[in-house]
C-alpha cells in the first residue's frame, strides 16, 4: 500500500485553515445522527451534548495513542447498547447506574489493553492469516450493508414526531442525495470535497421551504423547531452524576452483584468490537493507502480505542468505536488529513457548550441525514469489495467464503447470549474465518498443483 484512493489530502497534509473548519464541520456532520442517538435510545437522563463531549475526548485520545497517523474519528459504539441498558437494569439508583457506565467502559478499555499487548508482541501476521483480503473484504462490505435499512429508513421521516408525510421527506432526502452527487461528480476544488455539507444545507432549505409554508397542514411540517425550548447550556457529564454517591443496589443486592453484571454485559461485547475494528481499519487503510495495522500499529490503534472508549464514557457515558461515517466521509472528500480529524474532536467538544448550535443541529431531520448517509453507507458497502477485486472467485474456497459472510450479514444474523448479542457483522466476519479455515486445506493443495504443473 502506498498510493491512497483519489486523496486530495494524504494524512500529514495541512490544508488551510478555512478550509479545515469547513472539513471538520462536514466530518462532524458525517457523524453526529449516530453519535447522538445511542443516549437517546438508553434514555436515564443521558445527554446528547455529553455524549457529543465525550466522542471528541474519546478522539483527541485516540489521535494522541495512534501518534496522528491514522484519520478517523470516535463515535457513540451501538455495539454496547445492550451492555449500557443492563447498567440501570434490576432497579438500581441513577448514581449507580452512571457509575456502571464508566465502570463498565473500563472493562471494555481494559480487554483493547489486553489484546494490544499481545499484538505488540506476537505482531499482526496471524491477523492477516486469520483475515485475509476474502474474509476482512466482504466483513467491510457488510458494515456499509448492514446500515443500509437505517439509510432508508430515515429517508421516509422527520424523526420528530410530526405527523410529516413520508413523500414530503423522501424529497427532501433525494434532494440532499442529489446535491451531494453532483457536488462529488461534478464540483471543482473546494466544493468537490464539501459535498456532504452543501447537501445537508440544501436538503435543509427545501425542509425548511415545506415548513414554513406548510400552513395547518401538518403533511408538509418536517422541521421541529421545539428543539431550541429548554436548552441546556452546558453538558451533564456521567462521573458528575456517578460520583454523587446516592448508590442505590435494588434487584441487583450488592456491589459485588452489580460489577459481576456490568463485566458480563461489557467484556464479549469488546471482542466482538475488536472484530470491527480490524475492519473498519483495513478499509482505512485501503482508502488512504497505508496500512495501519503496520503503522502506527494496530495495538497502538486498539489503544487509542480502548483509552477513547473509557473517557468517552466518563463524559458521556458511552464507549466510543472509530465510525465507518467518518471513514466514508475520507473516501467520499478525498480528504485524508489527520488535522481534519483533530479539529472535528475539538469542534465537537466547543459546539457541546453552545447550546443553539447544538439544537440546530438537532433539528437537521432524519431524512436529510438518510440522503447523506444512502452515499456515505453505500461507500463503505463498495469499498469492501474493491478489497476483493484481486481475490480469485472462480476457486470455489474463495467463492464459499465470500458468499458465507454476505448472506450472514445481509440476512441479519445475530446471536444473543443474554445482555450479550453477537452483531450481524461480528457474526459474518466469525462465520467467514471458520470457512475459510475450513477450506484452507484445499486451496493449499490447488496452489500445490499449480506449481508443480508450472514447473
Amino acid at each position: 500500500m502506498n498510493k491512497g484512493v483519489n486523496l486530495t489530502y494524504q494524512v500529514e497534509d495541512k490544508p488551510k485553515f478555512p478550509q479545515i473548519l469547513v472539513f471538520a464541520l462536514q466530518q462532524l456532520l458525517a457523524i453526529m445522527a449516530a453519535t447522538i442517538a445511542v443516549p437517546a435510545i438508553i434514555g436515564n437522563g443521558m445527554q446528547a451534548s455529553a455524549a457529543l463531549f465525550g466522542a471528541g475526548v474519546g478522539t483527541l485520545v485516540y489521535l494522541l495513542f495512534t501518534k496522528f497517523k491514522s484519520p478517523v474519528f470516535l463515535g457513540s459504539s451501538f455495539a454496547f447498547l445492550g451492555s449500557m441498558a443492563a447498567a440501570f437494569a434490576g432497579g438500581v439508583s441513577m448514581s449507580l447506574g452512571y457509575l456502571g457506565l464508566i465502570i463498565g467502559a473500563a472493562f471494555a478499555g481494559l480487554v483493547y489493553v489486553v489484546i494490544a499487548i499481545i499484538v505488540k508482541f506476537a505482531g499482526t501476521n496471524w491477523i492477516n492469516k486469520l483475515m485475509p483480503a476474502v474474509v476482512i473484504g466482504p466483513t467491510v462490505a457488510i458494515i456499509g450493508l448492514s446500515l443500509a435499512g437505517n439509510a432508508i429508513g430515515d429517508l421516509t421521516t422527520n424523526g420528530s414526531g410530526l405527523a410529516c408525510s413520508p413523500y414530503v421527506a423522501m424529497v427532501c432526502g433525494l434532494v440532499t442525495l442529489a446535491v451531494t452527487i453532483i457536488c462529488s461528480v461534478y464540483g471543482k476544488k473546494m466544493i468537490k470535497m464539501i459535498p456532504f455539507v452543501i447537501g445537508i444545507l440544501a436538503g435543509y432549505a427545501v425542509a425548511l421551504i415545506f415548513t414554513l409554508c406548510a400552513g395547518d397542514n401538518a403533511a408538509f411540517k418536517v422541521l421541529d423547531f421545539t428543539k431550541f425550548e429548554n436548552m441546556k447550556w452546558y453538558p451533564e457529564f456521567t462521573f458528575l452524576t456517578a460520583f454523587k454517591g446516592d448508590y442505590g443496589y435494588g434487584e441487583v443486592g450488592n456491589i459485588g452483584a452489580y460489577l459481576g453484571t456490568i463485566a458480563v454485559a461489557y467484556i464479549p461485547v469488546a471482542f466482538v468490537v475488536f472484530a470491527e475494528h480490524i475492519a473498519d481499519h483495513k478499509n482505512l487503510s485501503s482508502i488512504i493507502g497505508r496500512d495501519l495495522l503496520d503503522k502506527p500499529g494496530l495495538h497502538r490503534t486498539l489503544l487509542g480505542d480502548g483509552v477513547g472508549s473509557i473517557a468517552g464514557a466518563f463524559f458521556g457515558g458511552c464507549p466510543n468505536t472509530t465510525y465507518g461515517e467518518s471513514v466514508g466521509c475520507v473516501a467520499i472528500s478525498g480528504n485524508a488529513s489527520v488535522l481534519t480529524i483533530l479539529y472535528t474532536a475539538c469542534m465537537a467538544i466547543v459546539i457541546s457548550f453552545i447550546a443553539p448550535f447544538s439544537a440546530f443541529l438537532a433539528t437537521i431531520p432524519p431524512c436529510v441525514m438518510g440522503g447523506v448517509c444512502v452515499a456515505l453507507y453505500g461507500f463503505i458497502a463498495v469499498s469492501g469489495l474493491k478489497m476483493i477485486q484481486g481475490v480469485d472467485l472462480n476457486d470455489h474456497s474463495n467463492l464459499f467464503t465470500v458468499s458465507v459472510i454476505l448472506i450472514a450479514g445481509v440476512g441479519g444474523m445475530t446471536v444473543n447470549f443474554g445482555s450479550v448479542v453477537i452483531t450481524k457483522v461480528a457474526c459474518a466476519l466469525i462465520l467467514g474465518i471458520l470457512t475459510n479455515l475450513l477450506c484452507a486445506k484445499a486451496r493449499k493443495n490447488k496452489e500445490k498443483e499449480e506449481n508443480e504443473e508450472n514447473k
